[in-house]
């Protein structure tokens, strides 16, 4: 079998992986934003300053108005960015999750929906051959050898076990792959695999495809069959053998345990959970049900997965996704943060920004309560941050204007002892505050599960208030050991 070029199954999620782009998520866009908005805000009033002190007659020297920039500009938040993402990548690796990215981490606590992969994330993904059932007139001899013929080429777990079980059950073991046999590979567009060998076509894969390829009747019992198998999870497959359906296969699958309570939990988190899948709309909705998902998606190519993806992002929504094969490996690059499993395949893994060695989904809570906690320690630094500069403000404004109006005296709150060690305390304490908070931005706030309004207000009175007074407690203890020290 050939392709033309770029048409392979590899060329295909290749153009799909170049064409996903991650989105900022609305935490990112709003920080940046107002990083952005204080920088200019504090150039254009230093800059401004100079023609003030001009008409006012004052002087202002180069180095007070390089002192009023570097304290007000917003150095502190951005200077611990990095260690508040370093501090979150450590985390998750305690829960044995590799973070190739701190984004990742701290985009995990705007995610309020996850998509996931079925086979191998929900389920072990070692879907075996149970059963070959014999349909029409055909014998049961006849479908054992169409399982067998049609697995021949078929390196997958579940195409080495329907040959073992085939021949398990009575199939002749020869003749095995010719020399001139012509394989027909599984695809997500046909969704049949196979060989033609010595005269006739033997192929195995979704009934529906199957069905459609069938030149003789197709028996009636096989939608029955299938949908019996289909509604016990597992997944049917149905055998043709020059172009007449001979049998029905079940393959049957494990859903990993705890999956239920997990996702109970994120539900209560907010977070909607999606499964998507290859699987027929039965089998889906047998293994959704059972898995305790919102929602799912049947039939579902790799183009479908970042369809949805990008359809979800678009309303505004943070998405996760979880995934381990080759085929997710496009959904996995579009989805803000991507947790691939260790078992799964290498383009999944460098697809994704958060590599699972557990091959646990369920982990994602964890990842969610870390980025939560990553998010909050933001917040309140930030928080912490604007306030040091209100507090800056009532150091250093009067210190330059004071000898010009001596109504400025009046904000004056401190008392520092002389323009110069009012300018002197505020860069020291401004140098001193970034070390001081590191602590804080390794460990982390503990994240407490909370109405946004009562964490914003128990954040405003700790790290609001806390902010404006422990400058103006710094810079005054500050400039009583420059005045002593003679510094100034």
């Amino acid at each position: 079998m050939t392709a033309n070029p770029g048409e392979t199954f590899l060329d295909k999620m290749i153009g799909l992986v170049e064409g996903a782009r991650r989105l900022r998520t609305p935490n990112e866009l709003a920080l940046s934003l107002l990083l952005a908005a204080l920088t200019i805000i504090f150039l254009i009033v230093v800059v401004t300053l100079p023609a003030f002190a001009a008409y006012a007659q004052a002087r202002l020297n180069v180095v007070d108005l390089v002192a009023l920039l570097v304290c007000l500009i917003p150095t502190t938040i951005g200077g611990l960015l990095a260690a508040i993402g370093i501090a979150g990548m450590d985390r998750v690796l305690r829960f044995n999750i590799l973070a190739l990215s701190g984004r990742a981490v701290e985009a995990a606590g705007d995610v309020d929906v996850l998509i996931l992969d079925k086979t191998g994330t929900i389920t072990y993904g070692n879907r075996l051959a149970a059963e070959i059932i014999p349909v029409g007139s055909a014998t049961r001899l006849e479908a054992l050898i169409a399982a067998r013929q049609s697995s021949l080429a078929d390196e997958t777990p579940e195409g080495r076990s329907l040959l073992a079980l085939a021949e398990a059950l009575g199939a002749p073991k020869e003749p095995g792959l010719l020399p001139d046999a012509e394989i027909i590979p599984f695809t997500a567009e046909t969704r049949v695999s196979g060989i033609r060998q010595g005269g006739h076509t033997y192929l195995k894969g979704a009934v529906d495809a199957i069905v459609a390829q069938a030149t003789e009747p197709v028996p009636p019992e096989v939608h029955h069959l299938a949908r019996q198998i289909a509604e016990r999870g597992s997944t049917p497959l149905a055998l043709l053998i020059d172009g007449r359906v001979v049998g029905v296969v079940e393959l049957k699958d494990t859903i990993k345990p705890g999956l239920r309570e997990r996702f109970d939990e994120l539900r209560r988190m907010g977070i909607k959970t999606i499964m998507v899948t290859g699987d027929n709309p039965v089998t889906a909705a047998a293994i959704a049900a059972e898995a305790g998902v919102d929602a799912f998606v049947a039939e579902a190519k790799p183009e479908d997965k970042i369809r949805l993806i990008r359809e979800e992002q678009a309303k505004g929504h943070v998405v996760a996704m979880t995934g381990d094969g080759t085929n997710d490996a496009p959904a996995l690059a579009q989805a803000d943060v991507a947790l691939a499993m260790a078992s799964g395949t290498a383009p999944a893994k460098e697809a994704a920004n958060l590599i699972d060695l557990d091959s646990n989904p369920s982990k994602l809570l964890d990842l969610v309560v870390i980025g939560k906690q990553l998010l909050i320690t933001r917040g309140a630094i930030t928080t912490f941050s604007i306030a040091n500069d209100v507090a800056k403000y009532f150091a250093i404004i009067p210190a330059l204007f004071a000898t010009t109006y001596p109504e400025l005296d009046r904000l004056n709150l401190m008392q520092l002892a002389t323009p110069h060690s009012a300018i002197l305390s505020a860069v020291i304490f401004n140098a001193l505050i970034i070390p001081a908070l590191v602590p804080l931005a390794l460990r982390g706030v503990t994240y407490r599960p909370a109405p946004a309004a009562v964490l914003l207000r128990r954040h405003l009175l700790l790290y609001g208030v806390g902010g404006v007074l422990l400058p103006f407690i710094g810079i005054k203890l500050i400039d009583v050991l420059v005045t002593l020290l003679g510094l100034a």
